[in-house]
């Protein structure tokens, strides 16, 4: 680049987006790097403020900003992932699937910590729809040196930074406890709410069992759906100290694995995941507290896209949630682009 008086610009050509910024109204490109400055351009230039122009010289070893993007964009594309074209030098990446967002953290920061050089995602571990904003990338000066791209190529390794996992439709069973239901004493409210969280990423539900405070009724519920091929099993109610709830004692007497009774999340302290080993596979069955019935979000909104793109969770990873891990309720809902679980 060379800097040069805008009224010298005529016949030169612009290495980067002139921008206008009327607010309210507009903020875009006026002139295109790449746009050779012509005598009637010069006042529009003076209006949007530029009273000095970087014209482009072609250099060895130099990158212009579009170029620099054009690798960072590569360093995060993965399948089910499209990317826009250079405005401003920026690129951003979308997806085009939908799926669980998986973002690699460290190397991700790696490449941050570069300078000069920026490379902003959403957060991992949550669902993405066809069309979301995945991540936006762009150099910090109009030029870059090429072996500082060079390392960032390094600092990224030889893998995307960015992927998304498919969720995989897991036939699911629900046992719903409680003598209250089983008796007919109030009506299932547990089982309706936990069908529309399935509805959401398409989750075919085999079967609801509705049964008492009994755990070998529990169990072997639990153990029914299993030998009839469920994919994931449900447990709704009975999770409290209470000396009537009586569900994780029962899932614990399938032989299923449990990694956790218990969250840092609220809603849902009293959740519970364990596995349920069958043909060398990891079954999750979970333990859902009350508040799935009732609450907006909750643990469960947390835990169930991870399961569902195939994910097999450790404790470490609800534990993880702590911080994030309460809900602020508020008047409007706009999980998941709001701090819960983050």
């Amino acid at each position: 680049m060379k800097l040069i008086k805008t009224e010298d610009a005529v016949g030169h050509v612009l290495c980067h987006d002139i921008t206008q910024i009327i607010p309210g109204v507009v903020k875009d490109a006026v002139f295109r790097k790449g746009h050779i400055v012509r005598k009637e351009d010069i006042p529009v230039l003076l209006s949007v403020g530029k009273e000095h122009l970087y014209v482009w010289e072609k250099r060895e070893g130099i990158l212009h900003e579009d170029e620099a993007a054009k690798i960072l964009r590569d360093l995060c594309l993965n399948e089910g992932m499209s990317a826009t074209s250079p405005k401003e030098g920026k690129i951003e990446i979308l997806a085009d699937t939908e799926g669980l967002l998986k973002v690699d953290a460290k190397r991700l920061r790696a490449v941050n910590a570069l300078g000069e050089m920026m490379i902003a995602t959403r957060h991992g571990n949550f669902p993405v729809r066809r069309g979301d904003r995945l991540a936006a990338a762009r150099i910090i000066p109009l030029v870059i040196e090429e072996e500082k791209m060079t390392a960032a190529r390094k600092a990224a390794g030889g893998e995307p930074l960015l992927s998304i996992l498919p969720f995989q439709n897991r036939r699911t069973g629900i046992v719903t406890t409680g003598s209250e239901v089983a008796r007919g004493r109030i009506a299932d409210a547990f089982g309706p709410a936990v069908r529309r969280k399935l509805e959401e990423y398409g989750v075919e539900v085999i079967g609801q069992k509705i049964v008492g405070d009994d755990r070998e009724e529990i169990t072997e519920a639990v153990l029914a759906f299993l030998r009839n091929g469920a994919e994931m099993v449900l447990c709704t109610g009975g999770m409290s100290v209470d000396p009537d709830d009586r569900t994780p004692g029962a899932i614990r007497a399938t032989g299923a694995r449990i990694v956790s009774y218990g969250a840092p999340v609220l809603p849902g302290a009293m959740f519970l995941l364990a596995y349920y080993e069958r043909d060398e596979r990891q079954i999750p069955v979970m333990g859902l507290p009350g508040c799935v019935m009732y609450a907006g979000r909750t643990v469960f909104d947390l835990v169930l896209p991870r399961v569902l793109a195939g994910e097999v969770l450790c404790a470490e990873d609800l534990i993880r949630c702590g911080e994030g891990g309460l809900c602020l309720n508020c008047p409007v809902c706009t999980f998941p682009n709001c701090g819960f679980g983050k």
